[in-house]
């Protein structure tokens, strides 16, 4: 997260740091061209010839590169050379600065979120069986609304650039609203399709109010902790997608189309196709009404007898080992990466102390801090020349490939350690592509699994599914047991 906070201040300190030269150059330019206009007028026609060689130079030295580039280019750079389109560029600079002082502004910042909650208002104002000319009011809002927003993106791309503007992702979503809000009106006013509600989106554009949480530390501090845990999170939301998978499938071996013992009532938590067993699983891993879920499967079996309350260790399983440690791993993981941030920001207010410090010091003992360095330079070179060579080949070496040892005894009590078929099963199945080629059989079994139809047993469906479970059965456990 360090890394990454800060290659982005460094580039946007380097983009700055361009248009700042591009003014600079630009102001230049116009001093010189305003001091030679002075210096004509003062000499008159003595300075005039000058002049003309050395523009007949420049025009020359033009002329020759731009024959080289090619036609095109050349007359490009022979319009530009006019003192027309020189005119131009600066007024287009000059106007460029004004425009990016303005919208660098706070005033800027806050009329921008002053037209978001006018938009959010607008469209909450919404509601059935509304007057006419509420209608029209709100339809008249959004229209001036996304003119503004239209206006304030293109007055972003052009004082900032195209690239600058497209780094930040709040830009490029603030560009994705608006030109979904232009194409949802121009379709409207055709007549082409109904509203979709995508000036709705706009709205987001609050989340914008976030970046004042860099004045407040213990708000910026719980930020940068959920932002810093986003992928820890992703991690941990892919585990309960394969525990939710693996439970599904489970449940639908054990009760699919086993719910349906009370024909007075229609269950709509079962387990007879996988959408309905996915979803069963995630009401039970929320906690609503799972109980009801698990009474069901007990009757399923029929009722709390001995086959049927062993049934219930399924749901209390999954309601355990879902909610009270996958879930609340989420609050862990949130909390753990808020104490990293909080550490980190007191470690580096302790190494700015120790720097000022260090300053402090080096200021007082200029000279004796001098020698030091000298002789520790020294002493530096003295041991890199001895053993400078072992570091960079213990460094530059390349990581040794761990080799699986064949183990001990004979397979199938008649191939032993050295044995060659037995050497290359084993070699086979330490392999990387054979170790893929098991995880898509493991991916094809789950999709047999989640494609059988539990109501009707002989289905073709049925048939297909134990022909793909089968099938890579005999070869796998035949290498697994050399």
């Amino acid at each position: 997260m360090k890394e990454k906070q800060q290659m982005e201040e460094d580039m946007v300190g380097y983009m700055d740091w361009l248009m700042q030269a591009e003014e600079i150059i630009a102001d230049e330019q116009g001093n010189l061209d305003s001091s030679s206009e002075k210096k004509r007028r003062k000499f008159g026609w003595f300075g005039h010839s000058d002049d003309d060689s050395e523009e007949e130079e420049d025009e020359e030295n033009k002329i020759y590169i731009d024959d080289d580039e090619g036609c095109c280019a050349s007359c490009c750079a022979r319009i530009m050379a006019t003192s027309i389109c020189e005119q131009m560029c600066r007024i287009n600079i000059s106007i460029r600065k004004t425009c990016r002082a303005a919208v660098k502004s706070s005033l800027f910042y806050w009329v921008v979120l002053l037209l978001v909650f006018l938009n959010t208002t607008a469209s909450a104002s919404e509601h059935y069986n509304q007057p006419d000319w509420l209608t029209d009011l709100q339809e008249s809002a959004n229209r001036i609304l996304l003119s503004l927003f239209t206006l304030e993106m293109l007055m972003k791309v052009y004082s900032l650039g195209f690239k600058v503007y497209c780094h930040a992702f709040f830009n490029r979503f603030d560009c994705f609203v608006v030109c979904g809000g232009i194409l949802e009106t121009i379709l409207v006013e055709l007549g082409v399709m109904p509203p979709i509600g995508i000036a709705v989106l706009r709205c987001v554009r609050l989340l914008r109010i976030f970046k004042v949480t860099r004045h407040w530390a213990a708000l910026s501090n719980l930020v940068a902790s959920l932002l810093n845990s986003m992928k820890s999170i992703a991690s941990l939301l892919l585990l309960l997608f394969l525990f939710l998978i693996i439970f599904a499938l489970l449940g639908m071996q054990l009760f699919g189309g086993k719910y349906n013992f009370d024909d007075t009532q229609t269950k709509r938590s079962t387990f007879d196709t996988f959408p309905q067993a996915l979803l069963t699983c995630f009401q039970i891993l929320t906690g609503e009404d799972w109980n009801s879920v698990m009474y069901d499967g007990i009757m399923a079996y029929g009722g709390p007898r001995f086959p049927g309350m062993i049934v219930s260790i399924y749901f209390v399983i999954l309601f355990i080992c879902g909610n009270y440690i996958l879930l609340n791993v989420f609050l862990a993981i949130a909390v753990d990466n808020l104490a990293s941030v909080g550490k980190n920001l007191e470690e580096k207010s302790e190494e700015e102390e120790e720097e000022e410090d260090e300053d402090d010091e080096e200021d007082e003992d200029d000279e004796d801090g001098d020698k030091k360095k000298v002789e520790e330079e020294d002493e530096d070179d003295q041991e890199d020349g001895e053993g400078g060579s072992a570091l960079k080949v213990a460094d530059f070496a390349p990581p040794k490939e761990k080799i699986v040892p064949i183990p001990d005894g004979n397979a199938f009590f008649c191939l032993g350690k050295t044995n060659p078929i037995r050497t290359g099963c084993h070699a086979l199945i330490h392999h990387h592509i054979f170790t893929n080629l098991i995880l898509v059989f493991i991916i094809l079994s789950s999709i047999s699994l989640a494609a059988e139809d539990p109501i009707r047993a002989h289905s073709f469906r049925n048939n297909v599914s134990w022909v793909m479970l089968t099938t890579p059965s005999p070869p796998y456990s035949l290498w697994k047991s050399c």
